[in-house]
């Protein structure tokens, strides 16, 4: 951008950098190529700026005994049980875990009681009860095998010269992700259950 429009500190102000930002950047550029840029911007993780063993682990195991709290306070507890990491490292921990938000914990949660068969708590059913009301006010309904729920629509396709106005019936299964359509010249119930009778129940029959 500097080079089009031949002024650096047009330049840095519309891409956000300081100046020294971008001599410090062509100076690499200049001596090492793109390469030499790429390589400074990534940075390896320092190993020492990590908290202990123990400490992650508590961690860990208090998002999964509480899955509902947040870093701050997942840090306050914590310290009553002389484990002392500040939020932002319940954070770092939480993401180098895949536990940063509500959902994953309690996805980490319903993963422990399918491979370890652990009892719950009071706060952990708690909470995978207000996950379940969530999703099935989001529209979200667990369904147990295939053929057990269907979710079906009318979609306008087009007009067809000749035809006349086209639609398509579609049927989803709701556990496989299978899908089912068929084309109509008219959105009523009689083409919904055709649909049905034709393509969908003779397929999970057989």
């Amino acid at each position: 951008m500097a080079e089009e429009l031949g002024n650096v500190s047009r330049a840095c102000k519309v891409m956000g950098v300081s100046r020294d930002t971008f001599y410090r950047y062509q100076d690499l550029v200049e001596h090492g190529g793109l390469d030499a840029l790429i390589d400074k911007d990534r940075r390896a993780p320092n190993i020492k700026n990590r908290v202990d063993e123990a400490t992650e682990r508590a961690v860990i195991g208090y998002a999964i005994a509480q899955p509902a709290h947040g870093q701050h306070r997942t840090s306050n507890e914590l310290r009553k049980k002389s484990v002392f990491v500040s939020g932002s490292g319940v954070r770092s921990i939480w993401l180098r875990h895949n536990l940063e938000n509500f959902k994953k914990r309690l996805k980490a949660l319903e993963d422990k009681v399918a491979n370890d068969g652990i009892i719950l708590s009071d706060a952990q059913v708690a909470a995978l009860e207000k996950k379940r009301h969530d999703d099935e006010a989001c529209g979200e309904i667990e369904t147990a095998h295939p053929g057990y729920l269907g979710s079906q629509d009318t979609f306008y396709v087009g007009n067809l010269k000749g035809v006349g106005r086209v639609y398509q019936q579609t049927f989803i299964d709701t556990y496989s992700k299978i899908a089912f359509a068929k084309l109509y010249t008219t959105k009523t119930p009689i083409t919904a259950a055709d649909l049905l009778n034709d393509k969908v129940l003779p397929y999970f029959e057989h």
